[in-house]
């Protein structure tokens, strides 16, 4: 198990790289923004296996595989967010920026619980 983790780890810091000049040339040459390269692109793409999960579950058409395949995208939906919300946090404290949006962050980790 522990091998796999890392072998997984290594194939990320090998093709990350490279996935961030694929994309910027992709954005480059068909004259897309890249904000819409780096949240509509980047993230449709890392999260490709969810999509397809959750497509293969909604051909079936059923109201369970519905709520699979809602669930699925949800639950990959919130994950995502609260890891680069995360991240975004812990920059803002390492640089020791100044932070003027209390009141929309604790909104965001209310909602972000559950709450």
């Amino acid at each position: 198990n522990d091998l796999l983790m890392a072998a997984g780890t290594a194939l990320v810091l090998i093709f990350a790289d490279p996935m961030v000049g694929v994309f910027s040339d992709i954005g480059r040459r068909t004259n897309v923004p890249s904000f819409y390269v780096s949240f509509i692109l980047a993230p449709l793409a890392s999260n490709l296996s969810e999509v397809i999960a959750a497509y293969a579950y909604a051909q079936k058409k059923t109201m369970k595989t519905m709520t699979i395949s809602l669930s699925t995208l949800e639950g990959a939906a919130c994950m995502n967010n609260t890891f680069c919300l995360c991240i975004f946090l812990v920059i803002i404290y390492v640089k020791s920026l100044v932070w003027t949006f209390s009141a929309e962050t604790v909104a965001i980790l209310h909602d972000g619980v559950g709450g």
